[in-house]
């Protein structure tokens, strides 16, 4: 009789063969990887715009939009962000490769972004606003802000060249670009500040602290959640697994999200958690005994839209079976998450929520509180202060799988009234146990 290891590693070889024709011919499929607010996206399904939330693919041709409180952030493949501000709309135009290269060109309308391009491996990143455009093949990091008037570049690090119909314009580190209606510029020797500059800075902060411990990644997107919501431990005989931390008796990884459908890919499962990509795209999940569902990174040469698990007769599991048809409606799947809210500064935490309605930074020391959730069934940890417009709370809202009202059910952030410096994360420390967790 095989060893239940020897069982998970040949049901794991297999299901990362299965690769599915779509991951193969567009390798090209990016995160919505924060919502908050009013968050609108066109996947071009023929019903226009509906309501976005974390987690979701973004696929070429996909448009997003914001409404007056509304923010969002999308991840590349590398960990670089592009992050959308309240009444700004973006174009998904080109998501694509060539020779090995990936090519990504994005459109703003009206509105203003921040852009935070890494420059790995020589990936190449067009902006187009107005009459002009930025296109990057390094490092930059860059602000936006575009609309029937005028358009402003302001850069923060690195250096930008910008086309525009009257000829190439030359903005270095701290200095802004005013383009007007009849695209004349103007070159100011510094960057304003403007309202939302915390939040794009805490934002990039929260993943240069985060994604350090990649458990040998080829991709960037969605690292940092793995380390922040959960941790790694070497299993004798399944070598390094992913946890999330809060997990409990009886929680599986594939009840709480939802499936959305995609022309030309069908229904896409999307989880609800907050971590929840790269354990979704990638890899494998099963269930080990004394230590509860786990994943296993791996299968990276293919995107999948149904995540792979190991069947088990060990412990009950939502089956994922994806809609049929293809209405474009989105369905879904269980019922959000047992997460509440105790007070403004704090956030009760239970046992079975997996990191479900817990900010992204909100909590130092996770791994601390995963002790104690163990111990008590839950925790109660104050929150740090989240920086939020002053539209409201950094919460989201929109559609949420199971709930109807968005993706930060169950959170609690105090809202501040006046902008402050971006907080410095704890670097995470990688967890590494050869005991059950739970």
């Amino acid at each position: 009789m095989l060893k239940l290891s020897q069982v998970f590693l040949t049901a794991t070889a297999c299901a990362l063969l299965a690769v599915p024709a779509m991951a193969e011919s567009q390798a090209r499929i990016v995160r919505l990887s924060d919502v908050q607010g009013s968050v609108q996206i066109n996947k071009n399904t023929g019903l226009g715009f509906e309501s976005a939330f974390a987690n979701l693919p973004i696929t070429q041709g996909a448009q997003l939009k914001t409404g007056d409180n509304g923010r969002a952030e999308i991840e590349f493949e590398d960990g670089s962000t592009l992050r959308l501000t309240p009444k700004t709309t973006v174009e998904f135009g080109t998501l694509g490769n060539d020779q090995g290269k990936h090519v990504s060109v994005v459109s703003v309308s009206d509105g203003m972004v921040y852009v935070n391009w890494l420059g790995k491996g020589g990936d190449q990143f067009t902006l187009n606003f107005a009459h002009e455009k930025v296109a990057l093949d390094h490092a930059a990091h860059f602000r936006v802000a575009t609309s029937a008037d005028a358009s402003k570049v302001a850069v923060f690090k690195g250096d930008l060249s910008v086309d525009s119909p009257t000829g190439a314009v030359a903005v270095a580190k701290k200095k802004t670009a005013t383009f007007d209606e009849t695209d004349k510029f103007t070159l100011a020797n510094n960057v304003e500040e403007a309202p939302l500059d915390a939040w794009d800075k805490e934002s990039i902060s929260y993943h240069d602290q985060y994604a350090k411990n990649n458990a040998n990644s080829p991709y960037g997107y969605g690292l940092s959640d793995l380390n922040y919501y959960g941790a790694y431990s070497n299993v004798p005989g399944y070598g390094m697994m992913w946890q999330p931390f809060f997990t409990g008796v009886g929680w599986d990884p594939f009840m709480d999200g939802a499936w959305s459908w995609y022309p030309g890919y069908g229904y896409m499962f999307a989880s609800a958690y907050p971590w929840g990509w790269l354990p979704y795209r990638y890899g494998n999940w099963s269930f080990i005994p004394g230590y509860g569902w786990m994943w296993q990174p791996g299968g990276w040469n293919g995107w999948v839209t149904v995540p792979h698990y190991t069947a088990t007769s060990l412990t009950n599991v939502h089956g994922l079976v994806a809609p049929t048809g293809g209405s474009g409606r989105t369905v879904a799947v269980g019922r959000g998450g047992a997460v509440s809210t105790l007070a403004t500064s704090h956030v009760i935490i239970r046992s079975g929520s997996a990191g479900l309605g817990v900010p992204r930074g909100s909590v130092q020391s996770l791994s601390h509180v995963n002790r104690e959730v163990a111990k008590n069934g839950f925790a109660a940890p104050r929150t740090a202060q989240q920086w939020s417009a002053a539209s409201g709370p950094r919460s989201g809202s929109g559609m949420g799988p199971g709930r109807g009202t968005g993706r930060g059910v169950g959170t609690a952030s105090q809202p501040r009234s006046t902008m402050s410096a971006p907080r410095s994360f704890p670097a995470p420390a990688p967890h590494v146990s050869a005991s059950p967790r739970h």
